[in-house]
């Protein structure tokens, strides 16, 4: 083992940068989305970071190298990982407040103060190991190219562990805390001599400090908060009052702009207002039987759907498993309900190759940090109409202005539809006279032909239709497509 000492510390360097960049993002999941702007900015941060640690690294590599300086620099990597384990929830809970409508900008500083230390410490451990490997300049290129082989095979063999493994099966505290005491343990196995007790004691203080939770963390953390990774999301659950009616509801966060699904602890009634718009299908095609939702979450909506429309059936593609174990352990959800089928996939995927035909369509796959692009498209709308019915309606759930710049991505959307669709509607939720508000915006399009006249006998239906958007819309925005569809670039201009 002691003669390959140093190919085994370039690997388990390599890995851990990966497997931290990849906690990285679920760090940030919860307070900033997951958004082309986060995924850039831990990148770039963690990119530069690493150029700054190779840097440094052959700076003093050539001064002093020696196996107890390396292990130095490896101990201090796992300190700030660690740190970062301690601190991310209390520092980015504070900056809630003031990154709301600036998630770029705080995307970028959160980076920065989380990631960059660490990674700045981890960029020096290659230099170094290159600097003890080499015996002679005749050999150095040689050396140079396996070390780096070796911690570029560390890298891949981190993302691939973090991807499949690590982060679906471990939370997210748990992985940050692990690679804190892998490094800090490599760190003992390069240089075990002239341990003094003082630093044997600094030592297993540091580990006692990162697996025991600290009264730092407490004010931060809750018992009543369910915290929960999975293989595409990390999640929050918490019991809290329902503001209108006072009944305790149980909501899931995937962010922290607001709850993407909750539903009432004694019944399947929709909690939020938006769902309701959903029994719009009712009105625009009457006689549907066959359904699809896009975007199951916490299927609070499909439950409600077979209770409520006993003769028709419901497909829901959800593409997270792990999302669909949290609603059938804590969201009530009867997967062995015969008229429900739950397909595991993407939204975008599954349409491409769908043969069956649907009389409705809900879409609720747009979040309030996350827009995933490949469902914005002509070629989405395109999809949709061809597996809809000849008088089949969509239904989308879009968070959003309607003017000004608030109102860019939905402008564009419309458009969008507009090209595939004869008749498309906005029903605002929240705000159905102003259109500078961000808010839940139903989108309706039918491939009716003939305009509906938005009157209803049932007393229910006629309020949701009463709220139908009927000001001017400006057609001011390019249609979106696979090739061109700027969607965080809108979302952004809105904040």
């Amino acid at each position: 083992m002691k003669k390959h000492l140093l190919e085994i510390t370039v690997f388990i360097s390599g890995a851990v940068v990966m497997i931290f960049e990849l906690a990285g993002s679920r760090i940030l999941a919860p307070y900033l989305g997951t958004s082309l702007y986060v995924w850039t900015s831990i990148i770039g941060v963690i990119l530069g970071s690493l150029s700054v640690g190779y840097w440094l690294g052959g700076k003093y590599a050539d001064k002093n190298p020696s196996m107890k300086q390396l292990s130095i620099i490896i101990f201090f990597t796992g300190l700030c990982i660690g740190l970062t384990g301690m601190l991310k929830d209390p520092l980015l809970t504070i900056a809630i407040p003031l990154m709301r409508d600036h998630v770029s900008f705080f995307a970028i500083l959160s980076s920065l103060i989380l990631f960059a230390p660490a990674s700045i410490l981890s960029g020096l451990v290659s230099p170094y190991a290159v600097r003890l490997k080499i015996d002679s300049v005749g050999t150095s290129g040689k050396t140079v190219g396996n070390l780096y082989a070796i911690s570029t095979i560390g890298s891949i063999a981190g993302t691939f562990f973090a991807g499949f493994f690590l982060i679906p099966t471990f939370g997210t505290s748990n992985i940050v805390f692990a690679l804190a005491i892998t490094m800090t343990v490599l760190s003992l196995l390069i240089y075990r001599h002239d341990f003094t007790a003082q630093k044997s004691t600094a030592v297993i203080a540091f580990l006692i400090l990162i697996i025991i939770p600290t009264p730092l963390i407490k004010p931060y953390t809750s018992a009543d908060i369910i915290d929960i990774d999975t293989q595409y999301n990390r999640l929050w659950l918490q019991e809290v009052t329902d503001e209108k009616t006072g009944k305790p509801i149980l909501i899931m966060q995937t962010d922290s702009r607001g709850a993407q699904s909750g539903r009432f602890l004694d019944s399947k009634e929709p909690v939020f207002e938006y769902m309701k718009y959903y029994q719009l299908a009712e009105y625009f095609n009457p006689s549907f039987s066959k359904s699809l939702m896009l975007g199951g979450a916490a299927y609070t909506f499909p439950s409600y759907y077979l209770d409520h429309y006993p003769e028709s059936t419901i497909d829901v593609v959800e593409i997270d498993p792990g999302m669909t174990e949290v609603a059938k352990k804590y969201f009530m959800l009867d997967d062995k309900n015969p008229r429900l089928h739950i397909i595991h996939q993407d939204a975008r995927i599954f349409m491409n190759n769908a043969e069956e035909k649907y009389d409705v369509i809900f879409s609720d796959v747009f979040g309030s940090t996350n827009i995933p692009h490949q469902m914005t498209t002509l070629e989405t709308a395109k999809k949709m109409s061809s597996i809809l019915s000849d008088d089949g309606v969509a239904l989308l759930n879009v968070i959003s202005g309607i003017e000004g710049k608030r109102g860019m991505f939905l402008r564009a959307e419309i458009e969008t539809f507009k090209q595939v669709f004869p008749q498309v509607y906005l029903l605002p939720v929240q705000h159905p006279n102003d259109g500078e508000i961000m808010q839940n915006v139903i989108l309706v399009a039918s491939k009716k032909t003939a305009p509906f006249s938005f009157k209803s006998d049932d007393e229910q239906i006629q309020k949701l239709l009463d709220t139908k958007w009927s000001k001017p819309i400006d057609n001011d925005m390019p249609i979106l497509t696979d090739d061109f569809s700027p969607v965080e670039f809108y979302h952004q201009q809105a904040l």
